[in-house]
Formats: C-alpha cells, sequence, structure tokens
C-alpha cells in the first residue's frame, strides 16, 4: 500500500465463484454431465448451489450422496475435471459492480488476491475471459496449498506474501466456507448477500459490512 492510500486494508483478499463471479450455471452443468455420464438424473442448479465452496471434491461428494451413490471417486473425479475444464467458461459473469469496485482499490494503490477453493489452474483462464486478471498480484486456489478454506491457511499464506499480518487485511467473500476461513485466519471479512451464502446467517455474522453491491467496497 503506498503511503498516500487511505483505505484502512492494505491488503484485500477476494473469494472467486459466488462473490466477483456467477458461475453457478456452468457448475451445475459440469456436476450434471457427469451424473449423465454415470447413467443418473440431473439435479435442479439451485441444488448446485448449495453445494458450491468446499471444492471440486466435496462438490462431486455432496451430488453422490443426495442420489444415494457410492461412487469410486478416485474413478470419478478426472471425468468430472474434464467436464468441468469444459464448462468453465461457457458462461460466467461477473456481479454488477465488481469491476468498478476493483478499479476504485486499484486507483487507491490497494493490492489484491484471490484466495477460492476452484483448482488454481482454472483461476487464471476464468479471470482472463472475464476481463480482470490483471486485478490481482497473486492466486491461490483450493489445490495450491495443502490446505484450503475453510482452513485459514491460504489466508495466512497471502497475508505473509505481501508482509502483513491476517488481522491487518480484508478479506471478501459469501460463504459460511468463507466465514469460517476468516475466522480461523484472524482476517476482519465483508461479506456479499448475492453469493452462495451456504447456511451462513449474514444478518448474524460479525463482519466490517455486508453488502448488496461490491461498489460499496471501497467505502468500508
Amino acid at each position: 500500500m503506498s503511503e498516500g492510500s487511505t483505505y484502512p486494508y492494505p491488503l484485500v483478499v477476494f473469494d472467486l465463484d459466488g462473490t466477483l463471479v456467477d458461475s453457478a450455471g456452468d457448475i451445475a452443468e459440469a456436476v450434471n454431465r457427469t451424473l449423465e455420464e454415470l447413467g443418473q438424473p440431473r439435479v435442479p442448479e439451485a441444488l448446485v448451489v448449495s453445494w458450491i465452496g468446499d471444492g471440486v471434491g466435496r462438490l462431486v461428494q455432496q451430488a453422490a450422496d443426495h442420489l444415494g451413490l457410492d461412487l469410486d471417486m478416485a474413478a470419478v473425479m478426472p471425468r468430472f475435471m474434464v467436464h468441468y475444464r469444459d464448462c468453465l467458461l461457457r458462461s460466467p459473469r461477473l456481479y454488477p459492480g465488481v469491476v468498478e469496485a476493483l478499479a476504485a482499490l486499484r486507483a487507491r494503490d490497494v493490492p489484491m488476491a484471490i484466495c477460492t477453493n476452484k483448482p488454481e489452474a482454472l483461476v487464471s483462464p476464468l479471470l482472463a475471459h472475464l476481463g480482470i486478471d490483471g486485478f490481482f498480484a497473486q492466486i491461490v486456489g483450493g489445490d495450491t496449498l495443502p490446505q484450503r478454506k475453510p482452513s485459514g491457511e491460504p489466508l495466512r499464506h497471502l497475508a505473509r506474501a505481501f508482509g502483513w499480518v491476517p488481522a491487518q487485511c480484508l478479506m471478501v467473500g459469501d460463504s459460511l466456507t468463507d466465514y469460517r476461513a476468516a475466522q480461523d485466519a484472524g482476517m476482519p471479512i465483508a461479506l456479499v448477500r448475492y453469493g452462495y451464502t451456504r447456511g451462513l446467517d449474514l444478518d448474524r455474522a460479525y463482519a466490517v459490512g455486508v453488502v448488496d453491491d461490491l461498489r460499496q467496497l471501497p467505502g468500508l
């Protein structure tokens, strides 16, 4: 953070799916293509949304549990990942206000990073496709470290990489997974109302702010 910046956080770490990008339809399509390949019925997108956030392995396992399937995950996951890659750029969209919020933070010389449970190799192509790859100085995916969210270690790792302690930085997320990771790391969190909350009570969460639009974020 430059000497002239007035933003109270020297590093802002963003979740990806449900916070910056609405990718639910593409993730649901990857799940459903996998299920169809296994001779199983498709499931509603709204149901898949409730499974997003804990990584691809947990996503597929929850689909299997929902259908009462005893899957050989080691055999199924490579097939799922083919569909996941094929659907990655199918129809993702940025939420309203994302570009403006990122540009406002960059104008204030605030470094930004991504902390997601999406496999790291798929993050950069998605950011580039949406035209926001230039905003982020570092990316931590779900397979970058031995730990992933809701562990706080990915957030601690990013804070260390920029020379700060977690309590000085800000996490921005949408889900219970993000919230628990921030709590574990001791990092303040701002939450968005429009994402994949996965059981998080936004009105009772201990957050520095809950925003309806990311354009509110630079004002926190």
